[in-house]
């Protein structure tokens, strides 16, 4: 077993006594590192509960500030931290829940200018962001830079969870080859969402990131699927989903090379769910 601290052994005592994580899972665990992109509704379930797990480095990426209407589903942040910056107030969270975690914070927009740099250190990227200019950014970063993409995405009362991993399974954009044209598809800010929504896609993403690290295998992982979840009529369905070989990013013969900001393709500005 790996050289756990008593205060170890007694916190994560219900993993290590799963055969499936065990001290060698567990241990995965605390040196692992991963990215959450956005500190919001998607963010606060997964960043919570991968502190708990004892992720041990974890980095965060918002530029947003706290906001009273956060408050409804964003779960980590509280009324008295309104108007300060997210990524200060998840770092707050997290903290004082485990302070095994190191806490790596980034208060920028992400753009093709710099995230190849920011996510080059982690081992998983996951993608809580609700704007499209966003989720191609990341993917296609993520395909250039091999780097497991654990995507989960919200509208009302529906969700989606999927994990990308190249050079394995499909990328976003074999699913969605381009993005929606301006206005097509509202915001959650402009068509809401129930509160509770996030709470289960994010702890879905949180359980596939876990998976990821203690390797539990291809078999039981959401690569190449597509989990949709239905809250009101307490639906649950899984679609399989395939490589597109014509793939301008992950096909064989990509096309997309080199980072392109999608601005243009978004009708709100980026805002974190």
């Amino acid at each position: 077993m790996a050289d756990f601290t008593d205060d170890q052994i007694f916190r994560y005592a219900r993993h290590i006594i799963l055969p499936e994580v065990g001290g060698i899972g567990q241990e995965k665990l605390l040196n692992a590192r991963v990215l959450c992109l956005g500190a919001g509704g998607l963010g606060a379930p997964v960043l919570m509960y991968l502190a708990a797990a004892g992720v041990g480095n974890i980095g965060i990426v918002d530029y947003d500030v706290v906001d009273m209407s956060n408050l409804q589903r964003q779960v980590i942040h509280n009324s008295d931290r309104v108007g300060e910056l997210k990524v200060d107030s998840a770092k707050t969270f997290i903290e004082k829940l485990n302070s095994d975690v190191n806490v790596i914070t980034i208060n920028e927009k992400l753009t093709s200018a710099n995230i190849l740099d920011i996510l080059k250190d982690y081992d998983i990227v996951v993608d809580g962001s609700d704007n499209f200019p966003t989720r191609y950014l990341v993917n296609d970063a993520c395909v250039m830079l091999n780097k497991v993409n654990v995507h989960g995405s919200i509208f009302r009362f529906d969700g989606q969870v999927t994990v990308f991993k190249p050079k394995v399974g499909p990328c976003y954009r074999c699913l969605y080859p381009e993005p929606p044209p301006p206005g097509m598809v509202p915001s959650c800010q402009e068509a809401g969402v129930l509160g509770v929504l996030p709470g289960v896609v994010g702890s879905l993403q949180a359980v596939e990131v876990i998976k990821e690290i203690i390797g539990a295998g291809e078999d039981n992982s959401l690569v190449g699927k597509l989990l949709l979840y239905n809250a009101m009529k307490a639906e649950v369905r899984k679609l399989n989903i395939r490589r597109d070989v014509n793939c301008p990013v992950c096909g064989d013969n990509p096309t997309i090379t080199e980072l392109i900001d999608y601005e243009q393709f978004c009708s709100m500005p980026a805002v974190e769910i």
